[in-house]
């Protein structure tokens, strides 16, 4: 709720809670490579940093990276990464996958630049959650448009985010079910990232995971090629 009024504060407590998964799923990354796809202004990158990961950030839009992006980031689509098949131990990504067009192709992408059982780390805010309109929910439920035109009315700028341009339905459901297919990334959990009391029992219940999960989190495993 304090993301636009308080970016530093929320997006450092993610960061945090966001390596405590990855190391409670993978073990310390200290000494291990981390690619953060769409890290954005790089909390993520710094924080992984900061545990001894040597982590870099690649990011699409250069506006995100902000005014003071970590050292080494690079401007880079997250469809087509410079990078060579299977370099690093950890694949990171947090609230992209509702933001590409194809999110089958870009977690083709995630999983090529893993190594064999390395770890990929996605999370995402569903369309249905509360949160799925982003800054014009939840007024989502009434319809997209509608709802931007809301926020237009009540904060006199445009919203940052358009349906169909730069923020798309994704569905919990039809997610797990495309990942589960996959013959390159097994799931090792799949679980609310928001609501840890709810762990992973509601992400099990059609119909309600769609909105009770709020953000879902996957922790899938690199498979042996």
């Amino acid at each position: 709720m304090r993301e636009q009024a308080d970016p530093e504060g929320c997006y450092s407590l993610l960061a945090r809670d966001a390596v405590d998964q990855v190391e409670r799923y993978h073990g310390a990354v200290d000494g291990r490579i981390v690619v953060d796809v769409g890290g954005g202004g790089g909390y993520f990158t710094e924080e992984f940093r900061r545990r001894g990961a040597d982590a870099y950030l690649f990011e699409p839009d250069p506006a995100e990276l902000g005014s003071q992006p970590p050292a080494g980031a690079v401007v880079a689509d997250g469809y087509l990464l410079p990078l060579a098949d299977g370099v690093a131990d950890v694949t990171f990504t947090s609230n992209v996958l509702e933001h590409v067009a194809d999110p089958q192709t870009f977690l083709s992408e995630l999983a090529r630049v893993t190594r064999p059982g390395g770890l990929v780390y996605v999370s995402f805010t569903n369309w249905l959650s509360p949160w799925g309109g982003h800054e014009w929910a939840p007024w989502h439920y009434l319809g997209a448009e509608r709802a931007r035109a809301r926020y237009r009315r009540r904060t006199g700028r445009a919203a940052k985010h358009t349906l169909g341009e730069n923020l798309f339905a994704v569905h919990i459901g039809t997610t797990l079910r495309q990942v589960r297919a996959r013959d390159d990334l097994t799931v090792v959990a799949a679980r609310s990232r928001y609501w840890p009391f709810l762990t992973e029992w509601i992400v099990k219940v059609p119909g309600i995971r769609e909105f009770a999960t709020w953000n879902l989190l996957l922790i899938l495993r690199r498979c042996p090629t």
